[in-house]
This record gives C-alpha cells, sequence and structure tokens, in this order.
C-alpha cells in the first residue's frame, strides 16, 4: 500500500483510508459489532493505516468501536477524530444538540475520546463544523496546546 504524509505533520497514513461512520450504523440497518471490528482488523491487514471517527458518531459509540478494533495495532496505525459537537443526556442516551467549539468543551471531548479510543494521544484531531458562536481564532490556539 502506498503511502502519503499529511500536511507538515509528517504524519505518514495509507493512501487509502477507512471512514469508519457506517460501523455504528450511521447510514442503513443496524450492524453487527464483532463484524465491524473484523472488518476494521481486515482493513489494518491489508494495509490500511488511516481511520476515521467522531465524537458525534454514535454518538460516541463510533471511537468506543474503533478503539476496540484497533487496541491490537497501536504504534502502526493513524486514528483521526472530531470535535464541535455539544451533547446532552436525551431519553437516557446522549444525543447531538448543537455546535460547541469552546476552549473548554474541546478540552472535554479530547479526554472523552482520549478513553473511548483507548489512547494516550490523538494522532488527528479536528473540528467538525465551525462554530459561529467561538472566534477561529480561540479554535486555533486550542491546537497547539
Amino acid at each position: 500500500m502506498k503511502k502519503r504524509i499529511i500536511g507538515n505533520s509528517h504524519l505518514e497514513v495509507s493512501e487509502i483510508g477507512l471512514g469508519c461512520m457506517s460501523t455504528t450504523s450511521a447510514y442503513g440497518s443496524i450492524v453487527e459489532r464483532q463484524d465491524m471490528i473484523s472488518l476494521i482488523r481486515a482493513a489494518v491487514e491489508r494495509g490500511v493505516t488511516f481511520f476515521d471517527t467522531a465524537q458525534t458518531y454514535g454518538p460516541f459509540a463510533n471511537e468506543e468501536l474503533v478503539g476496540e478494533a484497533l487496541a491490537l495495532f497501536r504504534g502502526q496505525v493513524v486514528t483521526a477524530t472530531k470535535f464541535g459537537f455539544k451533547f446532552e443526556q436525551q431519553d437516557g442516551a446522549p444525543g447531538d444538540v448543537g455546535l460547541d467549539s469552546r476552549p473548554e468543551y474541546i478540552k472535554q471531548g479530547v479526554e472523552g475520546s482520549l478513553k473511548r479510543l483507548r489512547v494516550d494521544r490523538i494522532d488527528l484531531f479536528y473540528q467538525h463544523r465551525v462554530d459561529p458562536e467561538v472566534p477561529i481564532e480561540e479554535v486555533e490556539r486550542m491546537s497547539y496546546r
């Protein structure tokens, strides 16, 4: 599998990546969790090293699935996840209630993503949707911490 460097980061990934959103039923029918874990692991075995998820997929369920699936491959793969949505309990489960890219909410999001992905660092963490209530300069400053 050919590799590429993302931006100026020196982060090397496979040219083909796997967007994992639909592995937790974002579209279509409900899928078996173990089947999706097997699918993600099969992608690694075929040379895929770049996996994309987000806090809002599920919410949170997709990061948990990706974290479990890739736990065997730490140091061999690159995981990207996204922030920028606010979640509150709705009918006993977390629900997406709008945008929130305030620095304190980004920090909270990082901590949650680290746990769900079962990692001590996130390879690529980026804003899912621009929050018009938060100046982009505030969001950008968070990327250097």
